[in-house]
This record gives structure tokens, C-alpha cells and sequence, in this order.
């Protein structure tokens, strides 16, 4: 992860971040290959850029930098010194913690290259500021006994690069410094156009080498190939994971969220094709389910239960996989833990989540929890706890039961008509006065293939009016005192505003969907977010946007839902 300037902006930029068991623990590896030419009209000329503690800018290489092109969803790099065109292009090995560079003469020479290594080994979420072992190979290092470099004409160097600057991290109100080492360098001459300098870093096995770094590119460019803009970023997401397929919820941060991973199941598996894997994924999810649910997460190194609506997630991916592929053993494999879902949740299971016998309705809420997926909150307060009977949550259990046959569906669709509708709008919550604030949660009940509600046009078009933008829809009415128009400052500045106004792209297939099943147009609707696959997180979809225009994005940069609901929206 990095910028197209080249200028190093978050902790999380570097070449190789290397994945742990835990797909949320990674470790930053080697940090940058920084390349420096000799034997231009310039003399000593430096490619790289960096930014210091005091605000210094140096080197300044990307004054050198001609263009960069995302070629098969893979980076590349120009730079022009005079007459001399150097290319740089990378590509990681598919499934393995690897990465592969290459630099290129395309006009000029002769010209000796270095690329200087940069290093670290340290937790993607922390800095570094301690030791570093470097134990030389005979075509490059080992660091730290955690990851090789093998490249030509390897140099020890040794240098502590004291105070290296992240802007963004310092604008999120965390630690903007580390230091990183100089470990050594790697040379080349390069004679004439053509001529290369490959750089190979990868973690795990080190005594398994990697093809070389060309061959890694060009697979890399062959596999991609195969997908379309859309489908390839979705497929950053589906990993390997300690107990089988999984998915990743976002880059840098995220590890696998059951929630995240359910609503992206339709977009990410069935889209584009990927069947087997999705049902692996299912059948694997279903091994783990404790007292009717399935955990929330395990990013902290806890697995966490804390999800009123993952597990009713779970059911509708099940069902939406058998609708669309057949696979009627399935939903008969699956049907014992489906049967203790219910079970639960008729009876009661953590979190206070379980049906009311009066209604049929989904209950769930627990001090200092937020249960549903507008979840944040600042020193252990949930910002919006939307305890007791929530709108999507009763949906996606509507939804729920009539995947499962059950008796109760009836009840609990006529009890959600007569508690939830009514209004202008559907009511957010039953239990609050807060419950009137219009929110984008209703779209559940509309969208839903089983959902309780048919979409009334006249609530979607004051749905739009007030919370669709260009990136996704607000998370609340700008009109509401609680409204908040920017997602940033530190960390509590940011979570009092990620579900009080700020635009999540997520929701732009409930949205889709429910103008469809209304008979409405969506004609336009996915043009700015798929324009934005060009402005943050390249090739990919961001997870957030500030409520008011512009709507800057925020958040991660590659977020699943968001690739995995434009992708399902843009071709319903």
C-alpha cells in the first residue's frame, strides 16, 4: 500500500505488510525500495520521496515523476530524468506473502541504478523505534529472522533513518513518526533500454524461494486479466484464511467481521462466480457458531459475539446462495445449525437479543453495547445504541423466518407493518424518541428478497432527498440536531460522527435494490462511485465519506461491503 506520488502518507504504506495466522494481524516488513540514479546529465539524482518530522520534504524524486497507471489493477511508476525513463512496476505473488519489483530502462542510458531498502518489523497498526537485525545472504538478507530481500549486488548499509513523517496519521491524531533502517542496497547497470533490476521481499518460509520478480508480474498481469475493474477489486478481499475461505472487511485496517462478510457474500462469491468458494466459506462460518451466533470479530486477538444482526446476515447469504446457484444440499447441510439459530433466538442468547412473545418481534440490546452495525463508540458509550427493536434487525429477521418456513413469520411481518410504518418514514427504533430520525436502516425492509415491507415510493424519494449522495447515502437527515458533516479529527471526533451523518457507499445496494422493486429508476445512480474508484483507494471503494459536499473520502480506503453492494447494485 502506497500513494501514486510515492510520498509515503500512513503508517500502513510499504511494500511487503505480511499476514499473520489472524488475517487483522499483519507486520510491516520492508518498508520501501528507494531508487537513486547515477550516470544522468544530473549526476546523483534520488526517485524516492520523504517527509520528516520537522516537515522537511526530502528527497523530492516525485518532481521527477512523469505518470502512474494502474495496468491489470497493478502499479506502475514513470519517472524522466532528461533523457533517462525509468519504469517501476510491482505486483505481490497470489497467495503468499510476497512482492515483486521490477525497475526498467525505457530510454537513456547507461545508468547505474541502487534502490535502497528501507526496513522495518513492526505491528501495521504501531511504529518503530527499536532494533533490527540484519543477516546477509548470498544475494541479499534476512531481517529480523522474519523476511528476505534477494536482489543483485547486494551492499550492507546499516542507517537509522530518524523521524520519517506520516501526515495522514498525524491529521487521525496518532503518533506521525517512526524510524526506519537503512538495511543495505541493491545495484544495477543498466545499459541500455530494456535492462532491469528485479528486488524479490516475501515472509513465511524463507528457504522457499519465490519465482523471480518478472515471472511473479507477469502471472500477476495473466491472473487479472481475467477480471473486470469491478470483480478484481472484490477479489482483494477473498483470502485463505486459519479455518478456510474467508474475508477480509478492509484494507489496511480490518481483519474478517462475520457482518461485513455477509453482506458483501452476494457481491464478492455470487457475482462474479466464485461459488465453490463462497459455499466452503458458508459451510466453514456454520462449523463456528456458539449459542445461535456467529462471532463479530477476533481483530482485537478476542472473539467478540457482539452482533444482534450478523447471524441474520449469515441466513440470508445461505439463502441467496441456494436461489442462485441450486445447490439445494446446501440449505440441507446447513438446515441443523440453521434450526439452533432459531432455536436461540426464539428462546433467548447473548446480548439480551431474543424474540418478544407479544409481537414476534427481535429484541436485543446490553449496557454499553451497540449490537446493530451503526456500532461505534467513544470510551465504551455506544454514540447510537438503538437498544430494543431496531429497524433493519426485525427485517433481516422477517427475512430470516421466511428462509426457514417458520409459523412466526406471519406474526412478526404484521407486527412490523403496525409498529414500524405509519409515519413519513419507517421508524428507526421502537424504544426511543430517537427513533424517528431518518435513517437509511429502512431500506432493509424494502430491499430485503424477503423483506416485510413493499417499497412505497413516496418514502424512498424522501429517503433519497435527504440522504443520497454521490458516494452512498448519510447515515442521518442533515436536518437532525445530531447530524455531523465531517468524519474527521482523532479517533473519538471521528466515531461520534461515523454513523451520525457520514455516507457509508455500502448502502448504495439496499438503495438500488428497493428503486427497483418500486419500479423506479436507477439510472445514474452508481456513476460517482464508480468514478471514485479512481480518487482513493485505487481500483477499489472506500468504506466512508463526509455527510456535507464534497464528500471527501474517509474511513479505509478498500472497504468490502462497499465494492461487494456496488458490484451487486450495478447489476441487478
Amino acid at each position: 500500500m502506497g500513494t501514486a506520488g510515492g510520498l509515503r502518507t500512513r503508517r500502513y504504506h510499504a511494500l511487503l505488510v505480511a499476514s499473520r495466522p489472524n488475517p487483522a494481524q499483519r507486520m510491516v516488513g520492508l518498508v520501501s525500495l528507494d531508487p537513486v540514479l547515477n550516470g544522468t546529465t544530473g549526476g546523483q539524482i534520488r526517485l524516492a520521496t520523504h517527509e520528516w518530522a520537522d516537515g522537511t520534504i526530502s528527497p523530492d524524486g516525485h518532481i521527477h515523476l512523469e505518470r502512474f497507471d494502474l495496468v491489470n489493477g497493478l502499479p506502475r511508476w514513470r519517472w524522466r530524468v532528461g533523457e533517462t525513463v525509468l519504469e517501476r512496476e510491482l505486483a505481490m505473488r497470489h497467495g503468499r506473502s510476497c512482492v515483486a519489483v521490477v525497475h526498467r530502462l525505457l530510454a537513456g542510458g547507461p545508468v547505474d541504478l541502487s534502490l535502497e531498502a528501507l526496513c522495518a518489523w513492526r505491528d501495521q497498526h504501531g511504529e518503530q523505534h527499536g532494533s533490527l537485525s540484519v543477516d546477509g545472504t548470498a544475494d541479499g538478507a534476512v531481517l529480523s529472522g522474519a523476511y528476505r530481500l534477494r536482489g543483485p549486488d547486494w551492499v550492507p548499509d546499516g542507517t537509522w533513518m530518524r523521524g520519517v513523517r506520516y501526515r495522514l496519521e498525524a491529521e487521525r491524531g496518532y503518533v506521525a513518526t517512526e524510524d526506519l533502517l537503512r538495511a543495505g542496497r541493491f545495484r544495477g547497470h543498466l545499459q541500455r533500454p530494456g535492462d532491469s533490476l528485479e528486488v524479490t521481499a516475501w515472509a513465511g518460509d524463507l528457504s522457499s524461494e519465490p519465482p523471480p520478480a518478472h515471472t511473479i508480474i507477469a502471472d500477476a498481469h495473466v491472473r487479472n486479466a481475467r477480471f473486470d475493474a469491478l470483480a478484481l477489486a472484490a477479489d482483494a478481499f477473498i483470502i485463505d484464511g486459519p479455518n478456510g475461505t474467508d474475508v477480509v472487511a478492509g484494507y489496511p485496517w480490518f481483519g474478517a467481521w462475520s457482518r461485513d462478510t455477509m453482506i458483501s457474500y452476494e457481491g464478492l462469491f455470487l457475482e462474479t462466480g466464485r461459488f465453490d468458494e463462497g459455499r466452503s466459506l458458508l459451510t466453514g462460518y456454520a462449523a463456528t457458531l456458539s449459542e445461535g451466533m456467529l462471532a463479530n470479530t477476533a481483530d482485537g486477538g478476542m472473539v467478540g459475539y457482539n452482533t444482534a444482526d450478523a447471524t441474520l446476515w449469515f441466513v440470508h447469504a445461505i439463502d441467496r446462495h441456494v436461489a442462485r446457484t441450486g445447490d439445494g444440499s446446501l440449505m440441507q447441510e446447513l438446515r441443523p445449525a440453521l434450526d439452533k439459530i432459531l432455536q436461540a433466538h426464539l428462546e433467548g442468547t447473548r446480548y439480551g437479543i431474543r424474540v418478544d412473545p407479544q409481537d414476534g418481534l427481535l429484541m436485543q440490546g446490553a449496557e454499553g453495547e451497540a449490537l446493530t452495525w451503526m456500532d461505534a463508540r467513544v470510551r465504551g458509550v455506544p454514540v447510537t445504541p438503538r437498544r430494543g427493536k431496531a429497524v433493519e434487525i426485525n427485517a433481516l429477521w422477517c427475512n430470516a423466518l421466511a428462509v426457514l418456513g417458520h409459523d412466526l413469520h406471519a406474526k412478526a411481518v404484521g407486527s412490523f407493518r403496525r409498529a414500524f410504518a405509519g409515519g413519513p418514514w419507517l421508524r428507526d427504533t421502537l424504544d426511543s424518541a430517537e427513533g424517528e430520525a431518518l435513517r437509511p436502516n429502512q431500506l432493509l425492509a424494502y430491499s430485503l428478497p424477503h423483506a416485510p415491507m413493499d417499497p412505497d415510493p413516496s418514502v424512498l424519494h424522501r429517503i433519497g432527498e435527504a440522504l443520497l449522495t454521490p458516494l452512498g447515502l448519510r447515515t442521518l437527515a442533515p436536518g437532525n440536531p445530531a447530524y455531523r458533516p465531517r468524519h474527521a479529527g482523532t479517533l473519538a471526533e471521528r466515531d461520534y460522527a461515523y454513523h451520525q451523518g457520514t455516507v457509508w457507499s455500502w448502502l448504495i445496494g439496499p438503495y438500488a435494490t428497493a428503486l427497483r422493486k418500486a419500479g423506479l429508476s436507477t439510472a445514474g445512480l452508481f456513476d460517482g462511485l464508480l468514478a471514485h474508484q479512481g480518487e482513493w483507494g485505487l481500483g477499489s471503494v472506500s468504506e466512508t465519506c463526509h455527510g456535507d459536499p464534497p464528500h471527501e473520502a474517509t474511513g479505509c480506503p478498500f472497504q468490502a461491503w462497499s465494492v461487494a453492494e456496488l458490484l451487486r447494485g450495478n447489476r441487478l
